[in-house]
């Protein structure tokens, strides 16, 4: 499934290294002056999660294979960029292609110039958020004003738009983001479709020197203040850290380096986790001889469309998912004990999935 995260921010606040680190190649250039990174680079990256090594295990797994997210690295932008300053134009299309915003802010001093003269994390996110609700107005402004033409000549189409339009161009004027009003279920299918910057989730990463990796600074507090008074999530990161444990040979000297840093795991594996409760995915396995797999699903999918995430014959002639919670997998000794114990249950076309289920699809096309 095609879940993605932007990683955007301004020039120079470590976007690219943290792609680099992420993906584990240096496909996104690297340097010492903005717009190094002009055309989006795509990665994917396996979500981390024990309990698929766990399944793999007791299910007796030849392979294993994690569930992935997507991360796009975006050309930095800068003030103006609303107004097709710098990359902006680029920048603003790009990001509405994506799902979700990882945005990476400076929260250290150094050599890498800082294209607004200073390190201030907080006053870069206002920067950058900004652009995104300059941007969000422009086009809610001009969908309005064409929603209430048609909507005077009795269009009943325009005018179910006007009841989504007017109250985002209100929150939006008013300098909040889109993502701050609160829509009936019904009307949500016609929010979504505008596709605005300001409605997307958003994760801060702040991006530390190498000796605060494990305990953040200054910097860092006044970003995780600002997020949890947005409601958001932070993730504390030293890019410069991150690409060193990519570029080190294997899992053993990895988590040694980490160690004499008295970090316990990279910071990437908390990005990744955080990107995926970001987009409030959840995630389901199959185990068997052959390969225990993690997939994802958006939260309050049913059993049919989880059998679609794998195949769609498996939805389009769903019967019924044998499905086994992960506790009671492991606590049963895998599947034929959950059999046993009565823990493997008959699920049908309206069970909603539950984080870690794991399926058996019965299927007939």
């Amino acid at each position: 499934m095609g879940f993605n995260c932007g990683i955007v921010g301004l020039p120079n606040v470590g976007k690219s290294t943290l792609f680099n680190a992420l993906t584990e190649t240096a496909a996104a250039e690297s340097a010492n002056y903005p717009f190094t990174t002009i055309e989006p680079n795509i990665g994917r990256v396996p979500v981390p999660d024990t309990r698929l090594e766990t399944t793999a295990r007791i299910g007796k797994s030849a392979k294993v294979i994690p569930t992935v997210l997507e991360f796009v690295d975006i050309a930095g932008l800068v003030r103006g960029a609303s107004k097709g300053e710098g990359l902006g134009n680029k920048f603003l299309a790009n990001i509405r292609e994506v799902d979700a915003i990882v945005h990476v802010l400076r929260c250290f001093d150094g050599e890498a110039t800082h294209v607004e003269g200073s390190v201030d994390p907080v006053r870069d996110a206002e920067i950058v958020e900004t652009e995104l609700l300059i941007a969000d107005l422009d086009s809610v402004e001009r969908q309005l004003d064409a929603a209430l033409k048609r909507a005077r000549g009795g269009e009943k189409e325009a005018k179910a738009r006007l009841a989504i339009l007017e109250p985002v161009a209100e929150v939006l004027r008013e300098g909040n983001p889109a993502s701050s009003v609160e829509f009936v279920k019904d009307l949500m299918p016609l929010f979504r479709q505008l596709n605005l910057l300001t409605a997307k989730p958003v994760l801060y990463v702040a991006n530390v020197e190498e000796d605060s990796a494990a305990t953040g600074n200054a910097h860092s507090a006044w970003v995780a203040a600002m997020a949890e008074a947005k409601g958001a999530k932070s993730v504390v990161i030293s890019a410069a850290i991150e690409a060193e444990v990519a570029s080190l040979g294997d899992a053993e000297e990895r988590q040694d380096y980490l160690e004499s840093l008295d970090l316990k795991e990279p910071g990437l594996a908390r990005i990744v986790r955080a990107g995926h409760t970001l987009l409030d995915l959840i995630t389901f396995f199959t185990v068997g001889p052959k390969e225990a797999r993690a997939w994802t699903l958006e939260r309050g999918g049913k059993a049919p469309q989880a059998a679609g995430v794998i195949h769609t014959d498996f939805e389009r002639g769903f019967i019924r998912a044998e499905t086994i919670a992960y506790d009671d997998f492991v606590t049963c000794g895998g599947e034929q004990g959950a059999k046993e114990m009565g823990k493997m249950r008959a699920e049908g076309r309206d069970y909603t999935v539950k984080d870690g289920d794991i399926f058996h699809f019965r299927f007939n096309v």
